[in-house]
């Protein structure tokens, strides 16, 4: 055993020698748009004299170490002309790359090098990005391209149906999703109950989905991270962008505070179809607003500090009968730090709000609720080496929750005032991963996120016999709400239940050659608040609610297995992934749930378990004048909420029920055609099955009154959904780079008018008495046509 050891140091001691024998420097900078000084995130930087590959990080900085030499620097990024230089490393070097995007003419090369193939050797899957070049050449709804809905032609995301806000990715629910801008927290990203979403392209930079193989700085959510940067501005020169459509116009003005040191970009956008609507007598009214802005100064090559804010309103009045209010503030200040060649930092104060309320003049009600956070992070990248980079942090929330405040409205109003109770919470995380190239064929991503979630006072809390809140009643055979035995009343800050998790973090990637790798992934993920809602659309009866001693923490378990292949020169790229995500504690409503007004939701929620699993394919074609994407996913979400004991039938009798947002099939065909440079057209086909409902199958008489019954839950689907939307955008002077600058966009949403089921109704006709079924629908075919300007 000695010998053992004393040869084990030897060779230790012979390959530390060998290995600072060879005398290194390092090479580090940032990667910026050269026409305005933006940084680009991703970025791609290949030494093959080496064979090293590295990208930039969140803000276009990147660092490598080589032995002094001569190196070929190769960088390239989407939408951009790819850079090659030779530079000569004989000591420490700073070099700062500008990058020239491409132009718009119909030359093969330049179009190629503006390349989505798949990273075949990164460890990274299950991940989506989006560059804003290409959202813009999809398909606008009234004349307006849409962040949102691009990602909704991604494998594996959904919407909930016709006028529904938000997505779901791999079935998950709208509240499962990491919506972040600028790292600060969205809880509702739409205006017009979808519509449109929250996000104006002008002023967004960078935007990356995470389905699965979730890096360990993210927690908090169960289904996915949208992960979105805005611009920071033109810190050479002043530029005003916009566009004027039918419904809403927008426009964003940038440019330098100090010339090269400090910018600014603030962008607006609002809706004016209410204007009109009141000319033409039309009681309905409808209109929302947002405002974005960013500003940052650069103090040394070693500090930047970044501002940026968000704050965004929707207003919608229906026949003078209710009024529906809501919006987003966000806020955020950032200090970007270097330590070393090596060390890169980041740390962040946040804050977003989002409050939301609703006005019904027939019942004269005020209702108002709001969930707050203050959000410090403080995140570092730590560069060991070209082949072992590591990730490590810390986080922490504090949530404020306001579930409801009522008040009269209107002069007749008999309603009371009342305060439901407000909830308190303090989240936190620290955590750690590495990024390791074990050989020239494998890499590994690897991290341990641990979670810590204190449900605070000041509150009173029921108690319930047996500590059940529901009970089940079994003279009906029904889940009933329990009655309170008592309170306990906790004072400010005191804790009234706590929670850990330890969440590891795995991705592996395994290059078969140059051109193909086989990737797989795991991650444990957990989500302590939740959106207590039983609709599809955001509307101000959602409640968010933190987790408690009665509403646990959702646990998920997910892993995924792919292969990626780019061919034909890299003109096209497959990418086919399978996954399976098995998720604890996954609440769901009893039977004949109530949420208006309830103060204790746990009295109308049961503990159960959920599941998904499917197969996701993505084929693009990444070159030439047409370029675009058909994706397609088969699978499943399913829940299960069994009896809490052998008396009891739990929901659906205790067996697999279909998730609210599960959906067999998914198809979406995605297309951009160059046709000259004065003419490019788009054109999007979407194809869901329908959504999971619970449909009557009976009706009985109880005291006159026709009453239905209903079977399984979920054992229904509404119709399936699919439209096809196509734009045409005619650029009068293409090769005009300076000054006045113009494009008119033209599109059609939904061409052949198809009629998707936002909802049913069940009810009986007055006049014959028989039963029947309404499908409502909110859009039919939708043309517009905008003006979209720049100088």
């Amino acid at each position: 055993m000695k010998s053992r050891i004393q040869s084990f140091l030897l060779f230790f001691f012979a390959f530390v020698f060998h290995s600072h024998s060879q005398e290194k420097v390092t090479l580090n900078g940032t990667i910026s748009n050269k026409s305005n000084t933006e940084t680009l995130i991703g970025v791609n930087i290949y030494i093959p004299e080496a064979k090293v590959g590295i990208t930039t990080n969140s803000y276009g900085f990147y660092t490598t170490t080589l032995p002094k030499g001569n190196y070929t620097i190769i960088i390239s990024y989407m939408g951009f002309d790819t850079i090659e230089e030779t530079i000569s490393l004989t000591q420490n070097t700073k070099k700062n790359f500008g990058m020239t995007e491409n132009s718009n003419a119909l030359d093969e090369v330049v179009i190629k090098s503006n390349t989505t193939k798949a990273n075949i050797r990164k460890p990274e899957m299950s991940t989506n990005k989006l560059s804003i070049s290409t959202i813009k050449k999809m398909p606008a709804v009234m004349g307006e391209v849409d962040v949102l809905k691009s990602i909704l032609q991604l494998p594996g995301v959904t919407n909930a149906q016709e006028g529904a806000s938000g997505f779901n990715v791999r079935g998950g629910s709208v509240d499962g999703n990491l919506v972040l801008l600028d790292e600060a927290i969205v809880y509702n990203t739409s205006h017009l109950f979808g519509f449109f979403s929250v996000f104006n392209s002008d002023v967004i930079k960078d935007l990356k989905l995470y389905k699965g193989g979730i890096p360990s700085n993210f927690g908090g959510r169960i289904s996915s991270v949208l992960d979105i940067y805005q611009k920071e501005g033109n810190n050479k020169e002043y530029h005003v962008n916009g566009g004027i459509g039918l419904v809403s116009s927008r426009l964003l003005i940038e440019g330098p505070i100090v010339k090269e040191k400090s910018s600014f970009v603030v962008a607006g956008r609002g809706s004016y179809a209410h204007l009109f609507l009141k000319l033409a007598d039309e009681p309905n009214s409808a209109y929302f607003y947002d405002l974005n802005a960013k500003f940052n100064y650069k103090f040394n090559d070693k500090n930047n500090v970044f501002v940026s804010g968000y704050f965004g309103n929707d207003n919608m009045d229906f026949n003078n009968s209710f009024i529906n209010i809501y919006g987003n503030t966000l806020f955020n200040v950032r200090w970007n730090h270097i330590f070393s060649d090596k060390i890169f930092s980041n740390a962040s104060a946040i804050y977003s709000d989002y409050d939301y309320q609703i006005k019904i003049k027939t019942v004269g009600i005020n209702w108002k609720a709001e969930v707050k956070n203050y959000n410090l992070k403080y995140d570092f990248k730590h560069y060991l080496s070209n082949n072992l980079t590591l990730n490590y942090g810390l986080n922490s929330i504090y949530y404020s929750f306001n579930p409801g405040t009522i008040r009269p409205f209107g002069e007749k109003s008999s309603i009371n005032p009342d305060q439901l109770a407000r909830k308190y919470a303090f989240e936190n995380a620290l955590y750690i991963s590495a990024e390791q190239n074990l050989s020239e064929k494998l890499s590994v991503t690897y991290g341990l996120r641990y979670s810590n979630f204190q449900r605070l006072g000041q509150q009173e809390v029921y108690t319930y016999a047996n500590n059940q809140p529901v009970v089940f009643n079994k003279e009906f055979q029904i889940y009933e709400e329990a009655d309170p035995t008592g309170t306990i009343n906790y004072k400010k800050n005191e804790k009234i239940a706590g929670f850990d998790n330890l969440e590891p973090r795995l991705a592996v990637a395994y290059a078969l050659n140059k051109d193909q790798s086989i990737k797989a992934s795991y991650n444990r993920m957990s989500q302590y608040i939740h959106l207590i809602s039983n609709t599809a659309s955001a509307t101000p009866l959602d409640i968010w609610a933190p987790t408690d001693q009665y509403l646990k923490p959702e646990i998920l378990d997910q892993a995924a297995l792919g292969y990626f292949h780019n061919f034909k020169d890299d003109k096209y790229t497959l990418e086919a992934e399978t996954f399976y995500k098995k998720i604890k504690n996954k609440a769901d409503y009893i039977d004949g749930a109530d949420l208006i007004g309830i103060d204790a939701v746990e009295r109308v929620l049961l503990n159960g378990e959920g599941r998904a699993y499917g197969l996701e394919l993505m084929l693009k074609k990444n070159t030439g004048k047409l370029t675009g994407w058909v994706s397609y996913t088969i699978s499943k979400a399913e829940q299960k909420t069994p009896g809490r004991n052998a008396d009891e039938p739990g929901i659906n009798n205790g067996e697999w029920y279909r998730a609210n947002y599960d959906k067999l099939h998914n198809l979406s065909v995605t297309g951009s055609y160059a046709f000259s440079p004065k003419w490019s057209f788009g054109s999007i086909f979407t194809f869901q099955s329908g959504k999971a409902a619970t449909f009557p199958n009976g009706k009985y008489q109880y005291q006159g009154i026709t009453v239905a019954s209903y079977g399984a839950r979920n054992e229904d689907s509404l119709s399936p959904y699919h439209h096809l939307d196509i734009s045409a955008t005619y650029t009068p002077k293409p090769d005009k780079k300076k000054g006045w600058q113009s494009e008119w966009n033209f599109s059609i949403y939904n061409v052949y008018s198809r009629s998707n089921a936002a909802s049913y109704n069940f009810g009986q006709n007055t006049d014959t008495g028989a039963s029947e079924t309404r499908r409502i629908s909110i859009f039919g075919i939708v043309p517009s046509v905008s003006y979209n300007f720049k100088f």
